[in-house]
């Protein structure tokens, strides 16, 4: 544990010191289901970010379709 992370969790200790132990209960069957689902979650959220876009299209038709669908003005800038 570097001391970063030590000192997190001894400022999170003195928070946690006010709550009841009901809350305190609740608090740790929260870490714990975390620790459970926290590999695959990333592993998910890694694999879900490819293919967002879909589309039959080729690459070079899709620029295409943005260059021509730019539009521009002329607007002077007054200083």
């Amino acid at each position: 544990m570097t001391y970063t992370e030590k000192h997190i969790v001894e400022t999170y200790s003195g928070l946690f010191e006010g709550l009841s132990s009901i809350s305190k209960i609740e608090l740790i069957e929260s870490l714990t289901k975390s620790l459970k689902i926290e590999k695959k979650s990333k592993d998910n959220k890694f694999y879900k970010s490819f293919g967002a876009f879909s589309s039959q299209k080729s690459a070079e038709a899709i620029i295409k379709d943005i260059k021509s669908s730019r539009t521009f003005r002329k607007k002077d800038i007054k200083l």
